[in-house]
């Protein structure tokens, strides 16, 4: 735990009666922290950004400027596609049993008959995954950079090439994944997962910043080892981190998923699936119960996480407790912590929002 986490999280103390006197029952100090304060320790309102809500109601917004700034929504992308696959789903039109073939014919890889796509956006299918190509100079993988030679076609390019392992068993994250996902939303609806993401989440929840790569608006840029990041191609990641926009709009996306605007509770329930023996992980997401100090008992999270060069993103729904926690940072390295191990920042961001 850091020095400035120990200094924000207060110590239970214990009342020691004077000398000769009486001694009264003691009763605990509540163990509290601000956010505000956890967020002002961090550093975050320097840079990065952060919302917490609870309802309607937001709780902190910190380091936001006046204009919304465009930060990279990365990996929270496949949360968002995932999404639209549950839809296509409750509709009837996808069955998450059948095999990725059955939408895709055209898809190449040697798994396409065998993978189903519930394994496709758990991460079991097994394909090949971008981040193994040759890196640059820069440590970017060869998929992700400017002057990648190869093809990036979802059906007959990288991810339709030499299969990692069969498909099924134990998850191995994989952006080919919701590359794939995306052509097959394509097939299934005949409009581009960009047009979907567009009509259904942007444009019914009034998300005005929502987009995707290419674009000329300016998104934030990141910074490893307090150096500018090396140059990615931000094309390349497609449905599986291609979106961009505002903390708040992200924020307006997770209270439409958890309040039943975007999926009915039977979809949703797919949709936060977590399989305890596979890491927790469902489907584009994880969801666990974990104990958070001051809570009456264990709080269901749902997470998302991404990154892309410097700039890093974490995002957490509390669906029983009504709260949501978006965490955006522009420097590679940040110490989040991990909420399943009851400490760190991520945690105490948590417990401050849920349980106080």
């Amino acid at each position: 735990m850091s020095a400035a986490v120990r200094v924000l999280v207060g110590l239970a103390i214990a009342l020691i009666p004077a000398a000769g006197a009486a001694q009264a029952p003691t009763k605990p100090i509540v163990d509290t922290v601000s956010i505000k304060d956890l967020v002002g320790a961090s550093g975050l309102d320097r840079g990065g950004e952060v919302i917490v809500s609870k309802g309607d109601n937001i709780l902190v917004k910190s380091g936001g400027h006046r204009q919304a700034r465009l930060w990279r929504w990365a990996s929270v992308t496949k949360q968002v596609i995932a999404t639209l696959v549950l839809q296509e789903v409750a509709a009837g039109h996808i069955d998450l049993e059948k095999p990725v073939a059955a939408y895709l014919p055209q898809f190449k890889s040697a798994n396409a008959g065998l993978v189903t796509v519930r394994q496709l956006l758990r991460h079991q299918s097994g394909l090949p995954n971008p981040d193994d190509t040759a890196a640059t100079p820069e440590s970017v993988p060869a998929y992700d950079a400017p002057d990648y030679k190869g093809s990036r076609d979802p059906l007959t390019g990288y991810c339709a090439g030499p299969v990692k392992r069969a498909s099924g068993g134990n998850w191995e994250y994989n952006n080919c994944d919701y590359v794939v996902a995306g052509a097959l939303l394509e097939a299934v609806t005949g409009k581009s997962w960009q047009t979907l993401v567009r009509d259904r989440i942007a444009m019914p929840l009034g998300l005005k910043t929502l987009g995707t790569f290419p674009t000329r608006k300016r998104t934030v840029a990141g910074t490893v080892d307090g150096k500018a990041e090396p140059g990615y191609d931000l094309t390349a990641f497609g449905a599986s981190a291609g979106l961009y926009g505002s903390a708040d709009d992200l924020r307006k996306f997770d209270r439409a998923l958890m309040t039943g605007k975007l999926l009915s509770e039977s979809a949703r329930a797919q949709l936060w699936d977590g399989q305890p023996q596979l890491g927790s992980i469902a489907l584009g997401q994880w969801v666990f119960a974990v104990p958070l100090k001051g809570c009456a008992k264990p709080v269901r999270i749902v997470e998302r996480r991404g990154a892309i060069g410097g700039v890093e993103v974490r995002n957490f729904i509390l669906p029983d407790v009504d709260v949501v926690a978006i965490v955006f940072v522009n420097r590679a390295g940040f110490d989040f912590g991990e909420v399943w191990q009851g400490k760190g920042f991520s945690y105490d961001l948590l417990r401050a929002a849920a349980c106080s």
